[in-house]
């Protein structure tokens, strides 16, 4: 307590019910190409319905991105995503103009507040790629023209003079504005209706029960399709459209107006390019992941995501699978085609896990069947281990290992090969009668023998270390005296006591004395818990002894003599 200068009686509390917290394990990380959606920013997805709802349905360019994506969400519900674009990819727009917005922060920062000479004309597509051809925005700003107008029907009465203009003294802000799927590119169907903006106002400062009404930033808020730039008729009603409400007339059209989106276009990410987009969860004090998606990537971006993701942080794993032209329709070549694959990996790291191939599967999308690596489905396995288990568990085998959505197998490899390929630190994939497609490895590419080479090992270490430093963080400030090293002691023994008593480890030490807090650690500021653990090991071989004996044979006389 502080010292009190007059008589008195002061009271505090001390908490002292601090506990090592859970920590997340399941959240996966991919970076890749989609033919919609924000680029250059991290989104949460939890489906393969909200992900084909916020980066479109899969076409040939995304197809790998997409479904590599879609098969971690098939055993977990936590994936950032980050879509990337090549720099040729653009918005679609009202004219022949070329621009790539990337998403809503660079539109917000650059066309959002200003009226831009009609440039871009009236709407953006919301995001770039070729998708934003297929829309079509229509507008009724005037109350005249509201009964001729195509689509009164989506509308309750004709725009004319909001409350809020009203009271200021102005009028005719009010507009009706659709975004239609002219070309059926979204929905399937050619003139679908996307979404609706009905009695929008062209004053800049107008509300709605203390929510904003300005058109602009109504569809900024809440279109998932188009940003609104210029009026309509940019030459006629520049003037008052984007003007605050006092005193206001603003200028209508005499016509119902039609825009039709175009010049969107895709265009493949560089290494480069996508290097970035996986650099943006490099950072752990930004983004809490585990599980690191590769998909497709070449064999210098597998080596970038290790370099610069995982071996950085080491809270994560990677997944990675050789290229599609190692495996898929290589008769025989696929072991060799391996090796070298790994040759051009600097490899020697306990956060990565390799898988030996593809999977041939239905694209519902687009009813046709493709080859897709496995990276996305051996993350989900360690999902599905989280869920059923905890990460200490191995996530191979028939019980955790089964691999689903799968029709077969780029290579099916028996055990000769699988022998060969172990050895390098590569699982096996393997289609087994009766037993379906199963994961039957679970090495890390650590090639230096230690516990580190098995992945429930590794999982195991960051599980621990994710919760353990993150209680450590409420020693920090505090006095490095013997109060505060044992009560760090007392807050670490029952998490390891328990995770002791889920088969995560035999035994364990935790040591926070004067032993390693030495007067010259204490001197400079320092805090040292050392933690000693005997993690558990998966069962890699069994080996099963039958003995034939004698019927007259007493079995005490030879057990153990075989």
């Amino acid at each position: 307590m502080a010292f009190q200068i007059s008589p008195g009686v002061n009271v505090s509390e001390v908490d002292l019910t601090t506990v090592v917290p859970s920590v997340l394990t399941t959240a996966g990380a991919f970076a890749g190409t989609f033919a919609w959606g924000p680029a250059g920013k991290i989104v949460l997805v939890d489906s393969e319905i909200t992900l084909a709802k916020t980066f479109g349905t899969p076409d040939a360019n995304s197809a790998v991105s997409f479904f590599t994506s879609a098969n971690f969400l098939a055993y977990g519900n936590n994936l950032s995503v980050v879509r990337e674009v090549g720099s040729a990819s653009n918005n679609a727009t009202s004219n022949t103009a070329t621009i790539q917005v990337r998403n809503s922060d660079e539109f917000e920062n650059t066309y959002l507040n200003m009226n831009n000479g009609n440039v871009f004309g009236p709407f953006i597509a919301r995001f770039p790629g070729a998708l934003g051809n297929s829309l079509k925005i229509d507008v009724c700003a005037n109350t005249a023209t509201y009964s001729t107008w195509n689509y009164k029907s989506y509308f309750t009465s004709a725009p004319g003079t909001s409350d809020y203009v009203a009271n200021a003294g102005g009028s005719k802000d009010e507009m009706h504005i659709i975004v239609i799927d002219a070309g059926g590119m979204f929905t399937g169907t050619q003139g679908t209706v996307l979404e609706t903006f009905a009695f929008v106002s062209k004053a800049s400062d107008a509300s709605v029960n203390g929510a904003t009404n300005y058109y602009k930033q109504v569809i900024f808020n809440n279109s998932k399709y188009i940003y609104a730039v210029d009026p309509v008729d940019y030459v006629n009603q520049v003037g008052t459209w984007g003007t605050p409400a006092a005193g206001t007339t603003f200028n209508s059209p005499s016509t119902n107006k039609t825009t039709t989106l175009s010049g969107g276009s895709d265009a493949i990410p560089t290494q480069g390019q996508l290097e970035t987009a996986y650099g943006l969860f490099a950072n752990k004090e930004q983004i809490d992941i585990s599980l690191v998606l590769t998909g497709d990537a070449s064999v210098e971006l597998q080596q970038y995501v290790i370099d610069n993701v995982v071996n950085s942080r080491r809270d994560s794993v990677a997944f990675i699978s050789p290229p599609s032209s190692a495996v898929v329709n290589q008769a025989g070549q696929e072991t060799g085609n391996i090796q070298t694959w790994l040759s051009n990996l600097s490899r020697n790291s306990s956060y990565v896990v390799a898988d030996s191939g593809w999977k041939y599967q239905l694209d519902k999308y687009n009813n046709v069947y493709r080859w897709i690596p496995l990276n996305g489905d051996i993350a989900g396995l360690c999902v599905y281990t989280d869920t059923v288990r905890d990460p200490w568990y191995s996530p191979a085998g028939y019980n955790r290992g089964s691999i689903k959505n799968a029709i077969k197998l780029a290579w099916n490899p028996s055990k000769t090969y699988r022998d060969t390929i172990y050895a390098a630190g590569v699982n096996p994939v393997v289609s087994f009668p009766g037993q379906g497609i199963v994961l039957w490895g679970d090495k890390t590419l650590q090639s230096k023998p230690s516990a580190f080479d098995r992945i429930n090992v590794r999982r195991l270490f960051i599980a621990l270390e994710k919760s353990i430093s993150t209680a450590a963080q409420y020693s920090l400030f505090e006095l490095n005296d013997e109060f505060t090293r044992a009560q760090f002691v007392a807050l670490i023994n029952p998490f390891l006591r328990d995770v002791q008593g889920r088969r995560g480890i035999t035994d364990y030490k935790v040591i926070c004395d004067t032993t390693n807090n030495t007067p010259q650690v204490i001197d400079t500021n320092q805090f040292v818990g050392d933690i000693y653990i005997k993690p558990t090991r998966s069962i890699n071989y069994i080996q099963l002894n039958f003995v034939a004996v004698g019927t007259g044979v007493d079995f005490t006389t030879i057990v153990g003599a075989a």
